[in-house]
């Protein structure tokens, strides 16, 4: 089939301060830019939003790539999944600590290996044999983000003094920043694609995976249902199989923007969870809906194009 294309990005949901508003939609709009000059010219869903991600992951006012959140050791780990919604194809890395575009890698895994998944050493490795060249941690790691763990550790320190239990991560406070990235799209010849990528959460233990590279959690794509991809607190997320839940409703007979929604309340209600989501279908419909006070998102039309951190009636 043939169709207009599509594209339609978000950079985090959470209760982002005023200060950063700016710097969220100057984010996405570039990212916007960069995958719509890929559609434009007849390319694929799937390089579209790698292109667009790759923005993102560059940019340092989002969890993804450089500038990301530490882990508790003061390492950036980072996670990043595509799929392909023709083929069901897809790439995935996680743990990741060399790589400065991790979705690059993924994207590798999906057209160029058998396997969906690699982690750590073994996906740094994979890339490396793919003409990605690795950096060193210390490339990713900028001076706000040490200061940021410092000052939650230092808090953290405060209150074990206080005798409070502090088994719950900086992940499930809305007002801590979630800026994971991603971005779905349709090409002309009517095929959707997804990719999602992250930092993962403040101070979260070494090893720890979120959902956002989970194939069926952050992130998934298939010409039946619809691209979907997640961004919030990657736990209740997880739990739910949250972007698969949503593409089966679409699968289903529903709207995009309605399952969008209805997922956001199924994240609340059932798990206690928050975060936003992007949904897209081969009809070109689109979904944005969050559960926290803001989240950062932008699309693109042959007709129109929005960006924004609210989105009425989310």
């Amino acid at each position: 089939m043939s169709a207009d294309p599509v594209l339609v990005i978000h950079g985090g949901a959470w209760a982002m301060p005023d200060d950063m508003v700016d710097a969220h939609i100057r984010g996405v709009t570039n990212a916007l830019a960069a995958g719509w000059r890929v559609l434009e010219r007849g390319g694929s869903a799937l390089d579209a939003v790698e292109e667009a991600v790759v923005i993102m992951e560059d940019d340092e006012t989002f969890d993804a790539g450089r500038g990301s959140f530490l882990n508790r050791d003061g390492k950036v780990q980072l996670d990043a999944l595509i799929m392909d919604g023709a083929t069901l194809r897809a790439g995935g890395v996680g743990c990741v600590e060399h790589l400065r575009n991790p979705v690059r890698a993924a994207r590798k895994i999906l057209s160029e290996s058998p396997h969906v998944y690699f982690v750590a050493e073994g996906a740094e490795k994979f890339a490396a044999q793919h003409g990605i060249p690795l950096c060193s941690n210390g490339d990713l790691i900028i001076p706000r983000e040490v200061e940021r763990l410092r000052a939650y550790q230092a808090a953290q320190d405060d209150s074990k003094a206080d005798g409070k239990d502090l088994f719950a991560p900086a992940a499930d406070d809305p007002t801590i920043s979630h800026d994971t990235v991603g971005a779905v799209a349709l090409d002309r010849d009517g095929n959707i694609a997804a990719a999602t990528s992250t930092g993962g959460t403040l101070n979260k233990a070494p090893g720890r995976l979120g959902d956002s590279s989970l194939i069926g959690c952050g992130c998934y794509a298939d010409n039946e249902s619809a691209a979907a991809s997640t961004t919030g607190w990657g736990e209740p997320i997880m739990k739910l199989v949250l972007a698969k839940w949503t593409a089966d409703r679409i699968s289903a007979g529903n709207l995009p923007e309605w399952s969008a929604q209805e997922a956001m309340n199924y994240l609340k209600q059932r798990v206690n969870g928050h975060g936003g989501i992007i949904v897209l279908d081969r009809q070109g419909h689109i979904g944005i809906a969050h559960n926290t006070p803001r989240m950062a998102w932008a699309y693109k039309t042959v007709k129109k194009q929005e960006a924004g951190v609210v989105r009425e009636g989310t």
